[in-house]
């Protein structure tokens, strides 16, 4: 209610606003809906708000609009306030499945062992790491034991862990987060960007890289999308053996595949080469930090000795909440749902585009929680100030490109739609297809010309 007053009161809910309905802002915030309902009706006693039968609630119009505060001065760069979020990779966090989270920290803390509260494994605990023994075989396709899995806080810590007993190059590829290149540098190792194309990387050109180490999205190329073709990932294993390397496999957003099913782990090629680092960073939360390492056998004690002899990292009531989670099939349960919610998310943004910005190819939406929009050259600079002007949130391809990269330059947005609540998703994309470039003028005058004329036949 305070959050409303001192919008409507400073004019950033104008008179007029239709305001979401009170059942979708509850699921959005997570509380009950006879909460917000009562907030409406309050607020409307107030003289706040005004509500119709059949018009829904509005923000009330006043004889005297509010006198506008006034203006504080900035601190540091003036920022424009973001209105959408549609970075990539970031879940849904109104869809948490808390209740039952709710039941399984319940159920894990009523059957835990005393030593669970005492100085914590570095490994992990052994019930989750046992538990996801069984569920990476199953839904990945990993080989591997639970005394081969180490508990991490998510992949970046897990990369940090493993910078530390690497040497030599990392072969990484041209398009990635720059913050896992960071990781590398400074750690001491040197980055060689490897090219990416519609097949994922061209792992061929490993052996010229002089490279120890690669690092790879196999399932969903990130950002550009797309898995890596299978012949290329029987390359990449036939270069680890023959070269002694290792595969550094990050599954950031296996689970979500929506052509088809999941493709499984390049680890289960050989576990003795491939380190697979997974996470519920996209799956459930980031919030939680939990994360695993998949390792093989000789590299487990070194991995141990770099995180130190205690757990500090990851909450133990997690780690058992997270054992339950999977083993009763209520992690399986919300995939199955959210790669439904996911889909229609895909689905609608494709189809905004379609109609109001055919000319912007849409990519690498078989899989994961973003699409790349393909743009013309020189345009991405200007689209995404476009973007800040409403209030936008997204990413270019620009600063995913290795620095050292050969390849041409590709102009892009990448576009997240995991995060938007439901009822501002539909906002957001309006506020898209306002910041992306206008057709050339030859291809704006034929799609005129193509919906002006009738359908033959």
């Amino acid at each position: 209610m305070d959050a409303l007053r001192d919008a409507i009161r400073s004019g950033r809910l104008a008179p007029g606003t239709r305001l979401p309905p009170y059942r979708g802002l509850a699921r959005d915030l997570g509380i009950a809906r006879n909460t917000v309902a009562g907030a409406y009706a309050e607020l409307v006693e107030e003289g706040w708000l005004s509500a119709r039968q059949g018009s829904g609630t509005r923000v009330a119009r006043r004889a005297e609009p509010a006198r506008a505060e006034p203006a504080r001065r900035p601190q540091g760069p003036s920022r424009r306030r973001i209105v959408h979020d549609l970075l990539p990779s970031s879940p849904d966090a109104a869809a948490f499945p808390r209740a039952a989270w709710l039941t399984s920290v319940r159920r894990a803390m009523a059957a835990a062992p005393n030593d669970a509260f005492g100085v914590g494994d570095p490994r992990g605990r052994a019930e989750l790491r046992g538990t996801l023994a069984e569920y990476l075989a199953r839904a990945r396709g990993v080989r591997t034991a639970p005394d081969r899995i180490v508990i991490c806080s998510g992949f970046a810590h897990g990369l940090r862990l493993l910078a530390r007993v690497l040497d030599g190059r990392v072969a990484v590829e041209s398009y990635g987060l720059d913050y896992h290149r960071a990781l590398l540098h400074e750690a001491g190792l040197a980055t060689v960007p490897l090219p990416v194309d519609a097949a994922g990387a061209r792992v061929d050109e490993l052996p010229c890289t002089r490279a120890r180490a690669a690092l790879l999205t196999p399932a969903h190329q990130f950002p550009t999308g797309g898995p890596l073709h299978p012949g290329r990932r029987a390359a990449v294993i036939d270069w680890a053996r023959s070269h002694g390397g290792l595969l550094v496999e990050d599954d950031y957003d296996g689970e979500f595949r929506y052509d088809r099913q999941p493709v499984g782990a390049v680890q289960g090629l050989d576990p003795e080469r491939v380190v697979y680092i997974g996470s519920i960073s996209k799956s459930l939360s980031p919030a939680l930090r939990l994360g695993w390492m998949v390792l093989p056998g000789r590299l487990v004690d070194e991995i141990l000795a770099a995180k130190g002899p205690r757990e500090i990292w990851s909450s133990v009531v997690d780690q058992l909440t997270l054992a339950d989670f999977i083993a009763c099939g209520a992690y399986d349960q919300h995939l199955r749902r959210m790669r439904r919610h996911y889909r229609r998310r895909r689905d609608v943004l494709v189809g905004t585009l379609a109609e109001r910005a055919p000319h912007i190819r849409v990519g690498g939406i078989a899989a994961g929680l973003h699409a790349v929009l393909e743009l013309p050259d020189g345009t991405e600079d200007a689209a995404l100030r476009a973007a800040k002007r409403q209030g936008l949130a997204l990413d270019g391809l620009g600063p995913y490109r290795h620095p050292d990269s050969t390849m041409p330059r590709r102009e892009g947005l990448v576009i997240g739609y995991g995060t938007p609540p439901d009822h501002a998703f539909s906002a957001a994309l309006d506020a898209l297809c306002l910041a992306l470039p206008e057709p050339p003028q030859g291809e704006a005058r034929a799609m005129t010309r193509l919906r002006r004329e009738p359908a033959a036949g």
